[in-house]
């Protein structure tokens, strides 16, 4: 009988022991897990200042002389010793590479800044932009929606910056708004773009506004893909009565970032005037009976299916709260984003020149 409460009494010791035992170990883990997350955090993010310093003091030494047949046979040697001595990430397209880097963000303070939120890899694609806005765009929105590398290549694949209503201002006001953008506060003329590709929508040929809405609503998914991060989606078809008259806005979605409802009107063909005073009305019944305390206005975005830039710099819609844009049921070339954003810079350079 003793023999027998012994076992049992070991059994329940040895139950409590591996209780003991797993406790400790997960704890001791998660400590050890943590310490090394910080060590490879600290490690890249002190490699990749010593990158930097390492461009940096080569630009400097080296001058103008880098430039030259002369500057790559010296590079080439450097950058075969450094293997020799340090490994394969001091190759001479590495050495050079870095180069870049320290040549485009030459502020040492900016660069240990920025490299807490991005990678080295991320600092290699953005210096192969040679536009400093469009690096800017991409470089910001990169930190404020936390991009991946493969995310950062894709939204450079898409036009994201030349689709974007940002792209079309002057310099001096895209570099101000693109400085205020953060993980958490938004600019609309960065949010919204000046063109959406619908063409998972599968619509060909001629089509009605309704059908266009409702091929819209079976692919909501996409669609908010299309619109970027932040929008949420609230209704279709919003009614507002007013004097007894019945309305209809076709979507109503909200956008965290910008902390505002988005009302979206579609329109076939070129955008009218009289579509602004309806999208008006619609913002201030929005204002009035729907907004929250804490909310930003609303922003009203005409989406219509051919593009008519003239129109809408005239009328200044895009630096007021009504936004238009123009949608497209097949994904063109390059080229033609590329046309249009060149175009609509002209229309708005001349415009305010004459302003």
């Amino acid at each position: 009988m003793q023999a027998k409460r012994d076992m049992a009494n070991e059994i329940v010791e040895t139950k409590a022991i591996e209780q003991v035992s797993d406790s400790l170990y997960k704890g001791v883990s998660d400590i050890i897990d943590n310490a090394r997350q910080e060590v490879v955090v600290y490690v890249n993010k002190h490699s990749d200042l010593m990158f930097w310093h390492i461009g940096h003091y080569i630009n400097g030494d080296m001058g103008y002389k880098q430039y030259s047949a002369y500057g790559s046979k010296i590079l080439a040697t450097l950058s075969q010793r450094l293997t020799a001595r340090y490994g394969k990430g001091y190759t001479y397209t590495a050495v050079t590479r870095m180069m870049k880097v320290a040549r485009f963000y030459s502020d040492e303070e900016m660069f240990a800044t920025l490299s807490q939120t991005l990678t080295w890899s991320h600092f290699l694609e953005l210096v192969t932009i040679e536009d400093n806005n469009k690096r800017l765009f991409y470089q910001q929105m990169g930190i404020a929606e936390h991009w991946s590398v493969r995310q950062l290549r894709d939204k450079q694949d898409e036009m994201a910056y030349e689709r974007s209503l940002i792209a079309v201002k002057p310099e001096d006001e895209i570099v101000k708004t693109l400085e205020k953008v953060t993980p958490t506060h938004m600019e609309p003329d960065v949010v919204l773009r000046n063109s959406y590709v619908l063409d998972f929508l599968g619509l060909n040929g001629y089509y009605s506004e309704e059908e266009l809405e409702d091929a819209i609503a079976k692919q909501l998914e996409a669609f908010i893909l299309e619109l970027g991060q932040g929008f949420a989606f609230l209704e279709r078809q919003k009614r507002f009565t007013i004097d007894g008259t019945d309305y209809y806005l076709d979507l109503l979605f909200y956008h965290r970032k910008l902390k505002c409802l988005i009302a979206i009107d579609l329109k076939l063909g070129k955008f009218k005037p009289q579509y602004k005073g309806q999208m008006e009305l619609y913002l201030k019944y929005l204002q009035k009976y729907d907004m929250q305390p804490d909310e930003n206005p609303p922003i009203g975005l005409l989406l219509c299916s051919e593009g008519n830039t003239e129109h809408i710099e005239l009328m200044m819609l895009n630096e007021d709260h009504i936004k238009v844009a123009q949608y497209l049921t097949c994904l063109p070339d390059k080229q033609w984003f590329i046309d249009k954003l060149n175009r609509s810079i002209l229309i708005a350079k001349e415009y305010n020149d004459n302003r």
